[in-house]
């Protein structure tokens, strides 16, 4: 598989644009800091950025009418909080709204709650928006939606997509069966002329997102859980999708995209302890294992990979530790004693005595009959979904996890949903009151891992459900996802997984996977910044070349948290090639990674880089083919060659400018 880099002409160019490091512009902060004071800091509130019907009449005629209250708070240097009151004097309703506005980035986000505090139950709400709201462009060029799919366990999860909303256009989005990014993926980015939105909505549940033009120069943009008609007892309140939107100028997607990433990274992804989690390599073997044993094929394992010198984050202890028939026999929260008669502490304590952590997998959501909580509580079951807006059924789950966390010696909880809830969530339903299961099991989902968070503040929480179906903003605010797909191994998964690298990344900075194979092309499909090792330890392994990905992804996993440009357009063609680039301007380095298909003909391409100083030279390391040293002007201009002889082949290259 070996690969030379040179500057010679060759046959295609990609993306060219500026080199620029991604920061808020003042023309963006500006815009964002009008559109928010003219929304959330008037004396009247006269310009809701929500939506409901109660009562049969529309919010726009109620809210004016309503008695209103405006309050403002400093969070930290960088947010300001603004709190929105209406409330309705006849019956008690009071929808509140909750928006921040950032002081670094060209962000607004907010979320609304229904309040009852009558005496009384409130008439129906129904048809609640969190985001109700029209654009108007200024002629030109016509509003473009980019985004991407979301996961399903294929090769295409994660593709992305331009939906051109010319005049009578409308889009409308929603996840499968309730998992919030089960086919549908709720990040959006808006362009028109002179800038764009991004956009986001965090619902761990059913949400339906709509972009509908509205005259020659009009968008109107709404979204929301997906079905509310509802009446509030006294004291009851529901809560909105969280709303965000990031503000951005020009006409340079990619670099709305990197400013997007630098948000998610400076305000959202977890920081366990106050740090941003780094780089990760996890053992993720357990394909290989039936641990009828228990622990000592468990230590087999780490004292395998410490022996190749393969230096581990992380031991995974994945599904089936409990009693059962098999790991889908979940709702018994217990280790089992005949396998674990000592439960995980001894091993967790040889584990932390070696400078490692500890994983372990957890699905309390899915309750199959027979199991613990069928039995002994079946009230706070619905089919086989555990309640999480029962407060009792709440309240054990909480201390019954925590202790385990806290006996155990767990040090990251991975917590897996294999199953779509909607249906269950509907049928517990009355007739008026379709949308509160959702809405409080979501809240109380949210709730649960804020208390073990709260309990636990160095802990790091993996999101998962059938790999990445459950990725929305408030999920990825609590957690990580350590598995973005499940499609992960198998005979052609490298193809999938190149492209799931190249539609995620623009959104998502944070993630891993495991890899289970070995060859030099497969595993480089699979670099990311948690990188779940997957060897058969038992002695099967083919340790060099384990070793060999091991120390490669080490050493090129940190530039993925940088700025990502995709040098090549996305595609699963086995007759072409795919591209991309991740560049940290701060420290002058960066990485690229390219693919040649089996079927290409084609020996090498050409691709303009993204972020270099034009004025710098650079030292260009080729993993395959040894070191040269470029020009920044030339890589941006010119561009970068990178031959591959071999069909179905790689090549890995790292940057670093020169003093």
């Amino acid at each position: 598989m070996k690969s030379k880099t040179s500057l010679a002409v060759v046959w295609m160019f990609w993306l060219a644009s500026p080199a620029v490091a991604t920061s808020p512009t003042p023309a963006e902060m500006n815009e964002a800091r009008g559109w928010a004071a003219a929304r959330l800091e008037t004396p009247s509130g006269s310009k809701p950025l929500f939506s409901f019907t109660y009562d049969g009449k529309p919010s726009a005629e109620l809210l004016g009418k309503w008695e209103f209250k405006r309050t403002s708070r400093q969070l930290d240097a960088e947010r300001t909080e603004h709190t929105l009151t209406y409330t309705d004097p006849k019956t008690g309703l009071e929808v509140r709204c909750v928006a921040v506005a950032y002081a670094d980035f060209p962000a607004v986000e907010w979320t609304v709650y229904f309040r009852n505090d009558g005496k009384s139950n409130t008439p129906i709400v129904e048809n609640i928006q969190a985001l109700d709201m029209r654009i108007d462009r200024r002629g030109g060029d016509e509003f473009v939606l980019h985004g991407i799919r979301g996961d399903y366990c294929a090769p295409e999860c994660y593709e992305p997509y331009e939906h051109t909303l010319g005049p009578k256009a409308s889009e409308a989005f929603a996840p499968s069966g309730g998992r919030p990014t089960n086919g549908s993926f709720p990040y959006y980015n808006l362009s028109m002329p002179g800038g764009g939105l991004m956009m986001a909505f965090g619902w761990p549940g059913q949400w339906a997102t709509s972009f509908t033009r509205e005259g020659k120069l009009g968008l109107r943009i709404t979204a929301g859980q997906q079905l509310t008609h509802l009446y509030l007892k006294p004291d009851e309140e529901i809560r909105t999708p969280l709303v965000v939107l990031l503000f951005w100028k020009g006409n340079d997607v990619l670099r709305a995209q990197n400013l997007w990433r630098r948000w998610m990274l400076a305000h959202n992804t977890p920081r366990p302890g106050g740090k941003l989690p780094g780089p990760l390599a996890v053992e993720c073997c357990e394909n290989f294992y039936d641990f009828r044993d228990g622990l000592p094929e468990m230590r087999q394992a780490v004292l395998a990979y410490a022996k190749a010198g393969v230096k581990l984050d992380y031991c995974w202890r994945d599904a089936g530790w409990y009693p059962g028939n098999g790991w889908p026999q979940t709702g018994t929260w217990e280790l089992d004693p005949k396998r674990f008669p000592q439960g995980f502490k001894p091993f967790t304590d040889w584990l932390h005595g070696r400078g490692l952590k500890f994983v372990t997998w957890f699905e309390p959501e899915r309750v199959e009959g027979g199991t613990w909580l069928a039995t002994k509580h079946p009230e706070w079951i619905h089919g086989n979904l555990l309640d999480l807006g029962n407060p009792e059924a709440w309240h054990w789950l909480v201390e019954h996890i925590d202790k385990l966390i806290t006996e155990q010696g767990i040090d990251l909880y991975r917590q897996d949903f294999n199953t779509d809830p909607l249906d269950r969530w509907r049928g517990a339903d009355a007739k008026d009151r379709q949308g509160i299961t959702e809405n409080k099991h979501v809240t109380g989902y949210l709730a649960y891992w804020d208390e073990l968070r709260r309990r636990h503040p160095g802990m790091l929480i993996d999101s998962c459900a059938s790999g990445g179906r459950r990725n929305d903003l408030e999920t990825l605010r609590r957690a990580v996802p350590l598995l973005r797909s499940d499609y992960q191994g198998g005979p052609d998964t490298a193809l999938g997984n190149q492209g799931h690298t190249h539609g995620l990344s623009s959104w998502i900075p944070y993630y891993g996977s495991g890899v289970y194979a070995t060859d030099t092309y497969s595993v480089r499909s699979y670099y990311m910044p948690c990188f779940g090792v997957a060897a058969d330890a038992r002695g099967n392994a083919d340790w060099p070349a384990v070793r060999r990905a091991y120390d490669e992804c080490r050493k090129v996993a940190p530039y993925m948290l940088g700025d990502y440009y995709p040098l090549l357009p996305y595609n699963l063609q086995k007759d072409r090639w795919i591209a991309w680039q991740f560049d940290c301007p701060e420290k002058g380095a960066g990485m690229i990674q390219a693919f040649r298909r089996e079927a290409s003909v084609y020996e090498s391409i050409r691709v303009k880089l993204h972020g270099l100083d034009p004025n710098a030279r650079y030292v260009l390391t080729d993993f395959d083919a040894g070191t040269t040293e470029i020009a920044g002007a030339d890589l941006l201009r010119a561009g970068l060659t990178i031959a591959i002889k071999d069909q179905r082949g790689s090549a890995l290259l790292t940057y670093q400018k020169k003093p």
